[in-house]
């Protein structure tokens, strides 16, 4: 199954006991893409995801890592051509890259962004919740 993911999912993952990062780790059938926004995005709010996570450098350095082993970036000129359509439907200017790289991927999107899912009914948004439900995972959500 193909998804793209967006940040907010992502950044979850680097907390040592997160349900995101069990999730992704011990379901190797889920195919994960994002631009390389996302992975900038992340080392911006590095200071924010580390005291969240309670983690130092070295573990978030690895923890990054660890996630780019499984999410692909997906480069701009694979996407390009649906940026402007993204930008049409996206209820968030900042969500229109995960819609782009949808369109161009022909998936969905996995994201608890609530505008995202009902705001716009061009591409699938699965939230965390749903996905888990979707393959069966009876893991409590955290």
């Amino acid at each position: 199954m193909k998804l793209v993911v967006d940040a907010n999912i992502l950044f979850s993952f680097f907390k040592k006991d997160s349900f995101t990062r069990r999730f992704i780790l011990s379901h190797p059938e889920i195919e994960l893409f994002t631009s390389l926004y996302v992975f900038e995005e992340l080392e911006e709010h590095k200071g924010e995801i580390k005291s969240k996570a309670r983690i130092d450098d070295t573990i978030f350095e690895l923890s990054s890592k660890e996630l780019s082993a499984y999410v692909t970036i997906v480069p701009l000129d694979e996407f390009k051509e649906f940026w402007e359509e993204a930008e049409q439907i996206s209820p968030d200017p900042d969500n229109a890259q995960y819609l782009a790289v949808a369109l161009s991927l022909d998936c969905a999107i996995w994201s608890n962004d609530k505008d995202l899912k009902e705001k716009q009914y061009r591409v699938v948004v699965v939230t965390t919740e749903e996905l888990t439900k979707l393959l069966g995972n009876s893991t409590n959500l955290t």
